[in-house]
């Protein structure tokens, strides 16, 4: 009885142990189990206060705080002009050096919704003309640091950014898919891809400005705006009116250039980095065939000089402050003494009448256009005349040539007067090339 007795005790004890291990375990996992559950809890009011908190930092810029924030746009633009700046839907192509600024000073302009188009990313070597771009964002899409940046300072903003390369093909979704812009900000470095874009928007009659080359520029008082028909000195306008003209568009497409003259002194073309090569298509962006195996440099500033006048331009458009551009920087005055050259010319040849088949426009179309700015002979490009070219044809746009003064004396005497062939007088490679821009004109001039 004793010995059972024991036994009894014995699981009894057991019992007890086991029992309150399992109490003490069940009592762990609950504390456990409470712990984990509270912590989720915190997580998920704390998420929901972060949550919160970036709603009520959004909704606490009202339109009090905004107009604080445009208190001297205001002040000069006027009421009027801040409301519908407000509304103004703008499309903007091309992200680099003058987009960035175009985005940038339209956002601190008041500007509240834009769309930015662009494929590229943001290099190391871009940073000295990018409007935003820091070094944490460089291999990051363009339009996705400008979204970034822009939010930063105008969170009410609406950008929309569209990391894709704007073509023809997609040229109307990516254009019109949230409705018809206001306007459309050309930035485009592919010269075709620049045509189509500006045909496009001229077509479907939006308004449009586009930027010519801030490439190997540097004298910010030869900036101008104009249209797209007077621009000079600007090997990227030249090549992009005679796209337009062959498709029809003579004019109505305003560009903000730079009338400075090309000096290699300034500033020389740079190799082509090795992945250049390897994206394949070196030629796609040029002006002229494989012109992209050459890079020209770009100075920090001049883009962003181009990027403001576009934006300015556009909030002049919007106002009752028009842009009243020179045309030319008044070179209509440089076009006549140009012209009066010729007149007297045919007066010294012995021609009864001074009257001309030209008209004052043939001018600036014969020097700017056909004989790029200087003469066919020496290559120099002041103190310009017009002479006629062959003695036995009359004078026409495939007939006169630009000279210097002193060339053109020359070739009054000995070829006009004196009844010198042009072959006795020039070399094989001067007539082969004033040849040449005869035959450029005769193409031309069936798209003037």
């Amino acid at each position: 009885m004793e010995k059972d007795a024991w036994k009894i005790i014995t699981a009894t004890a057991l019992f007890t142990v086991a029992m309150t291990t399992v109490a003490d375990c069940a009592w762990t996992r609950w504390q456990t189990q409470g712990k984990a559950v509270a912590k989720v809890q915190r997580s998920d009011e704390k998420d929901e206060e972060q949550t919160k908190s970036k709603i009520d930092k959004y909704y606490q810029y009202d339109e009090q705080f905004i107009r604080q924030f445009l208190k001297n746009n205001i002040g000069f633009l006027g009421e009027d002009t801040i409301e519908k700046l407000s509304n103004q839907y703008v499309v903007v192509v091309g992200a680099g050096g003058v987009g960035s600024w175009v985005v940038n000073s339209l956002v601190r302009s008041g500007c509240r919704k834009i769309r930015v188009v662009d494929f590229d990313q943001v290099s190391l070597s871009s940073l000295n003309r990018h409007s935003c771009a820091i070094l944490n964002d460089v291999g990051t899409p363009k339009v996705e640091c400008l979204r970034r940046h822009m939010q930063e300072i105008a969170p009410w903003c609406e950008i929309d950014p569209i990391n894709e390369l704007w073509t023809i093909e997609n040229g109307e979704r990516l254009t019109l898919e949230n409705g018809a812009p206001d306007f459309v900000v050309d930035c485009i470095d592919n010269i075709e891809t620049k045509v189509d874009l500006l045909e496009f928007a001229y077509n479907c009659g939006i308004k449009v400005i586009s930027s010519m080359g801030a490439s190997a520029k540097s004298d910010p008082t030869k900036l101008n705006v104009g249209d797209i028909a007077t621009t000079e000195e600007d090997p990227l306008a030249r090549v992009v009116r005679r796209k337009l003209k062959k498709r029809g568009i003579l004019s109505g497409v305003p560009v903000v250039f730079s009338a400075e003259k090309p000096d290699p002194k300034k500033a020389k073309l740079l190799p082509l980095p090795d992945e250049e090569y390897e994206r394949g298509k070196v030629d796609e962006l040029s002006a002229l065939k494989d012109f992209r195996v050459r890079i020209l440099p770009v100075l920090g500033t001049m883009p962003s000089l181009f990027g403001l006048t576009i934006t300015t331009w556009i909030l002049s458009n919007i106002s009752d402050k028009p842009l009243e551009p020179i045309e030319g920087k008044n070179r209509i005055k440089v076009y006549d003494g140009i012209y009066q050259s010729l007149t007297g010319q045919m007066s010294r040849v012995g021609r009864p009448t001074q009257r001309i088949p030209l008209a004052l426009k043939d001018v600036s179309y014969l020097v700017e256009e056909v004989f790029k700015g200087k003469s066919p002979i020496s290559g120099i490009s002041t103190r310009l005349t017009l002479s006629k070219w062959d003695p036995s044809k009359p004078i026409s746009l495939q007939n006169v040539v630009v000279l210097t003064k002193d060339e053109q004396k020359e070739h009054e005497n000995r070829i006009l007067i004196g009844n010198e062939s042009l072959r006795d007088v020039y070399d094989a490679n001067v007539l082969e090339l004033v040849s040449q821009r005869f035959k450029e004109e005769a193409y031309y001039s069936q798209f003037r």
